[in-house]
């Protein structure tokens, strides 16, 4: 822990406190989110490593491995995040997963990534308690980092020998999908052994009987009864599966302040199911500031992500589920999707790759955005899993137009192709802190070097909102050069960015039609300052990235 706390003071002094700097404007169309897989992240409380009579028995990477929410927490109050540039974090389902471990034909794995929900009203022991929740919203709200919950509607938990499998009106243990069209994507299981939630019904469904004795054991049966009870009517909903799932997600809403949903496996239910959970999500929301009035971030939007697998950029509105069937999820309660295309668009050229993507969101997706990713837990062909190139990963990852999604270690060059693994466990190792801390060489660079390149391009991002919100247009060819505007209410932001520039020598740098003859800018990269002549500015030629703003600009608004 030492050598770890060592190693990042020293980052920290290498690229400035930006905890300590004024508060930045914020929007979701530039959020850059830290995506992680809780259990794999950092280990704050060693009591809790192996709750429910959970065994050190499973296939390589796929047991339990101690992360849990007093290490988040740690890591936010270090400034981790801050230090990255990161104002938005979304952790795996938080919520008590399936006790046992199962075999479907992978090693013994344990619900370790939070997606085998056995009760969604309490936190995972194994992550800690509501308190310790609690302390990481709090503690992320304090430096203005919101929350995202992810959200499984579609399925509970595989059925184990301790792990009962839900009522038949609740659940289908069958058919398996074919993925043919929206009825063979929808009313079907993911896979075998993975009880798919009827969210299509509306027939009234009672308590699973387990469910309610877990409750009367833990004390709180009485309680939970009643607040079903209050919900279903004041809403009006039948007591369908839906409505108690949207009930239980909307809690975590109303007694933290989460600040948005990730829907997890969206296309796999009804559309309309995610407008809905909305309703019942905003309503919470509205209930916690209200309650809550001076701890509300910025204009307090509740934000939803959604994924649908495959979803591209290229897509717009209109996902094809197959059979001639389009589906609009922008339509049905999502402010954004996670796009599957970067990284195939990301072996483009960098203007191939920007221009297209500034085209999609100023044109056909105007009013929303999408969520980039260069790799994540699910994607069995990450862009670069040996980090043979970070540094080109994380420049048009951070630098593409739209939202970007960090996966944990992306920052560090955590490797993605362990070779003692098998299947997704690839993606899913521990945070490298020992690789960070020990400043690790590998071929061609060190982790620092690495770490300093994301730092310094996520808080460049965090300054600037015309980044990923703002539109594209070319400089120069020679060094790749180009500028990115934005416009919208009190916001007014525009920079330029050379990417892959000669080094060695001072350069020449074209911001002509952006910044007039006379202006002061900073090069965020180097932290050089520069006056504008005859449309350029002659930049040290230290480093290959230039990131050039107004010097005197810092945006102060709220968080």
């Amino acid at each position: 822990m030492k050598l770890h706390a060592l190693a990042f003071s020293l980052l920290l002094a290498a690229i400035g406190n930006p905890a300590l700097a004024a508060p930045k404007p914020f929007l979701w169309e530039n959020a850059t989110v830290y995506f992680m897989i809780t259990d794999r992240f950092h280990n704050g409380d060693r009591s809790n490593d192996l709750a429910y009579d959970r065994k050190a028995d499973a296939a390589p990477l796929r047991g339990m491995m101690g992360g849990d929410l007093k290490g988040v927490t740690a890591k936010i109050k270090e400034g981790y995040f801050d230090s990255l540039g990161v104002n938005v974090l979304w952790l795996t389902p938080p919520v008590e997963q399936i006790h046992a471990g199962t075999d479907e034909g992978t090693g013994k794995t344990y619900g370790f990534h939070g997606y085998w929900a056995r009760d969604w009203t309490v936190v995972d022991a194994n992550l800690g308690t509501e308190q310790d929740f609690r302390a990481m919203v709090d503690a992320a709200h304090a430096r203005g980092i919101r929350v995202l919950l992810d959200v499984v509607m579609n399925h509970t938990g595989p059925v184990t020998d301790s792990d009962t499998v839900w009522p038949p009106g609740w659940v289908r243990t069958g058919p398996t999908c074919t993925y043919k069209d929206a009825p063979t994507t929808t009313l079907c299981t993911l896979v075998p052994n993975l009880p798919d939630v009827r969210t299509e019904s509306d027939t009234p469904v009672e308590l699973p009987d387990f469910l309610a004795a877990k409750w009367k054991t833990e004390g709180r049966y009485e309680r939970e009864v009643k607040e079903l009870d209050e919900f279903f009517a004041r809403t009006g909903y039948p007591r369908a599966p839906r409505y108690y799932l949207m009930k239980w997600h909307a809690d975590w809403v109303r007694k933290f302040g989460i600040d948005g949903f990730r829907g997890d496996t969206v296309k796999h239910t009804q559309p309309g199911v995610w407008k809905e959970l909305r309703a019942v999500a905003e309503a919470a929301h509205n209930d916690w500031k209200r309650a809550n009035p001076a701890r509300v971030l910025g204009d307090g939007k509740f934000f939803m992500v959604a994924e649908v697998y495959n979803y591209n950029i290229a897509h717009a509105q209109k996902f094809d589920m197959g059979g001639g069937e389009y589906w609009n999820f922008y339509d049905n309660g999502f402010d954004s999707l996670i796009n599957f295309g970067l990284v195939h668009d990301a072996k483009q050229d960098y203007e191939s790759l920007f221009s297209k993507y500034s085209a999609q969101l100023h044109g056909p997706l105007k009013g929303y955005s999408v969520l980039n990713y260069i790799d994540s837990h699910d994607d069995g062909n990450p862009l670069d899993p040996s980090r043979s190139k970070p540094f080109e990963t994380a420049s048009k990852l951070l630098l593409a137009p739209g939202a970007a999604q960090i996966y944990y270690g992306d920052e560090t060059a955590r490797r993605l192709d362990w070779p003692q693994a098998g299947g997704d466990a690839k993606l899913r190792s521990d945070m490298n802190w020992q690789e960070l801390a020990q400043n690790a060489q590998r071929d061609g660079y060190r982790i620092a070097e690495v770490r300093r390149h994301w730092s310094k391009l996520g808080l460049f991002r965090q300054r600037h909102p015309a980044v990923g919100a703002g539109e594209h247009a070319k400089l120069a060819d020679q060094p790749y050069t180009f500028k990115r505007t934005l416009k919208r209410g009190a916001i007014d932001d525009k920079v330029v960015i050379a990417l892959e520039a000669p080094t060695g020598k001072q350069l020449p740098v074209s911001v002509a039609g952006v910044f007039k003859d006379g202006s002061k800018l900073r090069d965020h990269y180097s932290d050089a300052s520069y006056t504008v002549k005859g449309g350029k500015v002659l930049t040290t030629g230290r480093y290959a990235t230039i990131l050039l703003a107004p010097a005197a600009k810092e945006a102060r608004r709220d968080n």
